[in-house]
């Protein structure tokens, strides 16, 4: 059973999918986050580093895209287009974002460009046939490369898409014939002169894609609160998929669409660090710029049989609920697990080949590399819009993305050392007047320090809470 929940602001729009009831994926579009990738742009070469085989491409948006070049573009590029020699500054090509800006990183280009459509993939400058890993039957693999073979134009290539399942030959060819149309119409456009990069070619918002990839004969209702958002779905699907039209339903119940699943709580937690699990265990998050570490814990499960069951059985649950977070979270790249350690090497086989099914359910790649020496296991996954996290969140303010800010008492040292630092350059007879952040001002009315240091020095020393000061921040003031 699976459900598609669409609910909109003029803000920003939120899509849910549900997988017996429940939360699979969320996807968050806001209108001042538009996202890139996808897009195909005329770019114009600004900058290439031989050494990293890579190129800067201005791409019209203000950042500059980064791309890896190679030796150069496709043959079946080159062949395309009028300039054949290797990628130099100033040269213009058509090029596809295939990252989003994440930080300080510009979006990532590539000249491999694709173009998708609702049952294939046309890839106009790569000559191969693939399929979804996700269509495991092997007749129907077959029918459909069949498919492709004879409908797929000459240099060109294609991907079947899990959707194409089941489809004709008819459905599949009207999907290519309108991809290759458009890679020509750009082709065109790209042709036309003019200065600097621009737009070719700009990729579906959400509603669309989440229409495109996501709305199969598996989803049972995709319901959606928003009259003008139904209503542009309703039409879109008429033409795509007439069969799957009744699916679409319009929710104008009082209640929040959200609230009435329960997910406004289940996305508030999205941000914790901690995952509680069902057994009593739980899972710690923690994202660095190179990976993402995750830690399970058997926390209050005590199992019922023997330790290694218990272990075993924590690690079997965490394994669920990891590849269900990386999902709802999109978190992408690098990913470390520390499961609890293991004695069994079947287990541990038994593991990574539960990790390897969850990961074929994942539409975005994911990659199960193995059990580390340590015991760690690794997994990779493709990392390509911005997810909820760097969308919903920014850099705390207060501890400046550390997750942590100093203690009390070592901000009350630091005071101590630059009233002696001021001390010694000139006394202040009257003493100090300190304000600092309420934590600290308890510190220093509770410890010796500051009694010690007038004695020290001869002086008086008043504290002063001021409860909005950063909680590492302070002054000091000489009283008159």
């Amino acid at each position: 059973m699976k459900s598609i929940l669409v609910t909109v602001v003029p803000e920003e729009m939120k899509v849910a999918i549900l997988e017996d009831d429940k939360l699979s994926s969320i996807e968050v579009e806001r209108a001042t986050h538009s996202h890139l990738v996808g897009n195909i742009y005329k770019g114009q070469v600004q900058n290439v580093l031989p050494g990293m085989q890579a190129a800067f491409v201005d791409i019209g948006t203000g950042k500059n895209a980064f791309m890896y070049i190679g030796d150069g573009m496709p043959a079946d590029m080159k062949q395309a287009l009028p300039k054949t020699q290797k990628i130099h500054i100033g040269q213009q090509i058509p090029v596809q974002i295939i990252k989003d800006a994440i930080g300080s990183k510009g979006p990532r280009a590539t000249t491999h460009i694709t173009l998708p459509g609702r049952h294939v993939v046309l890839l106009p400058t790569a000559a191969y046939i693939g399929m979804s890993r996700r269509i495991e039957d092997e007749a129907e693999r077959t029918r459909l490369h069949d498919i492709a073979a004879k409908i797929c134009p000459q240099g060109m290539g294609l991907i079947i898409r899990t959707v194409a399942a089941g489809a004709s030959e008819e459905a599949l060819r009207e999907d290519v014939e309108y991809l290759a149309k458009l890679w020509h119409s750009l082709l065109s456009r790209f042709k036309m002169k003019s200065k600097g990069a621009n737009l070719l070619y700009r990729d579906a918002d959400l509603i669309i894609r989440i229409v495109r990839d996501n709305l199969t004969a598996e989803v049972t209702e995709m319901l959606i609160d928003d009259q003008a958002v139904y209503q542009r779905v309703h039409d879109f699907v008429k033409l795509l998929s007439p069969e799957l039209v009744e699916k679409i339903r319009y929710y104008d119940a009082k209640e929040p669409l959200f609230k009435a699943y329960g997910l406004d709580e289940e996305l508030a937690s999205l941000g914790s660090r901690t995952v509680e699990l069902e057994s009593g265990g739980f899972l710690v998050i923690d994202k660095t710029e190179a990976l993402t570490v995750i830690d399970v814990n058997t926390g209050k499960y005590t199992g019922s049989t023997n330790l290694g069951e218990t272990v075993y059985a924590t690690n079997q649950e965490a394994a669920e609920e990891i590849m269900r977070q990386l999902r709802l979270r999109d978190i992408g790249g690098i990913i470390i697990v520390d499961f609890i350690d293991m004695e069994k090497e079947a287990q541990k086989e038994n593991l990574l080949a539960h990790l390897r099914n969850l990961a074929r359910l994942d539409p975005t790649k994911t990659n199960i590399v193995d059990i580390t020496s340590l015991g760690l296991v690794e997994i990779t996954r493709k990392k390509s819009r911005q997810n909820l996290d760097s969308i919903i969140y920014s850099e705390c303010p207060v501890c400046h993305g550390r997750g942590r800010v100093e203690s009390p008492e070592t901000v009350s040292i630091r005071i101590a050392a630059d009233i002696r630092r001021m001390e010694h350059k000139s006394h202040a007879e009257d003493g100090y007047e300190i304000e600092v952040h309420e934590t600290v001002a308890e510190e220093l009315r509770h410890n010796q320090l500051l009694m010690n240091l007038a004695a020290e020095f001869a002086m008086d020393i008043k504290v002063t809470a001021a409860p909005g000061m950063h909680p590492e921040n302070y002054s000091i003031l000489q009283q008159n």
